[in-house]
């Protein structure tokens, strides 16, 4: 895979809900809510084993860096296409992206692309993660650390709102090139908004020029 490339509870009600119940906060954990065109998912975000990949994703979910992005990839796997994972994010927006950080790697953090995974998208570059991320339905050997390939960061899992990620994997698509052929979302899903549920936000304080400069 190659990159395109604490709010209440009661704050919450208006937004689309889950269909099962919020598991409650653990230590080590941030819990970010995603609300998409297509629905609601909870991820838990592993700032523990992965602290540097987690600080990355949780600074462009406190800026709301993904708010307004959307979900734009559907990797269906060839021989079960209902696995696979689906990546959203910024994209190449330049008016949304942060500086690149170090890889931690699997070998690093422990976390292995088991079924519901959420990990760093990337180009080449091992170092060169930020606004993108994945989401994986069934398990992804193939994007842990190995001998002579670093391989992707996970950073967390998906606790609920897999029929929401389901769904995405499932959509219409088509286009791109190379790796991304033929999984290019023809109808972007919208990325609505990306919340955190536990702890205190931390926002860069950088100029939100994606705000400034719309489309």
């Amino acid at each position: 895979m190659r990159f395109l490339p604490f709010l209440s509870l009661a704050t919450l009600v208006a937004t689309p809900v889950l269909a099962q119940p919020i598991p409650g906060p653990r230590p080590g954990i941030v819990r970010v809510k995603i609300v998409t065109s297509d629905g609601a998912m909870l991820l838990a975000i592993d700032t523990k084993r992965a602290p540097k990949t987690a600080a990355n994703f949780l600074a462009y979910v406190d800026d709301g860096r993904f708010d307004g992005t959307s979900f734009y990839r559907a990797a269906r796997s060839k021989k079960d296409p209902k696995s696979g994972f689906i990546q959203g994010g910024i994209q190449t927006d330049a008016r949304r992206i942060l500086p690149p950080f170090p890889l931690e790697t699997t070998a690093m953090t422990g976390i292995r692309h088991l079924d519901a995974t959420v990990s760093m998208a990337r180009a080449a570059n091992p170092d060169s993660a930020g606004g993108n991320f994945v989401i994986t339905i069934g398990p992804a050997p193939q994007m842990d650390a190995r001998p002579g390939f670093p391989g992707y960061a996970a950073f967390g899992h998906l606790i609920a709102g897999r029929d929401t990620v389901k769904r995405i994997l499932a959509e219409p698509s088509g286009g791109g090139m190379d790796a991304f052929k033929g999984q290019m979302i023809l109808r972007k899903v919208r990325l609505i908004s990306a919340r955190r549920l536990d702890g205190v936000a931390k926002p860069t304080g950088g100029p939100k020029v994606w705000l400034l400069m719309r489309d």
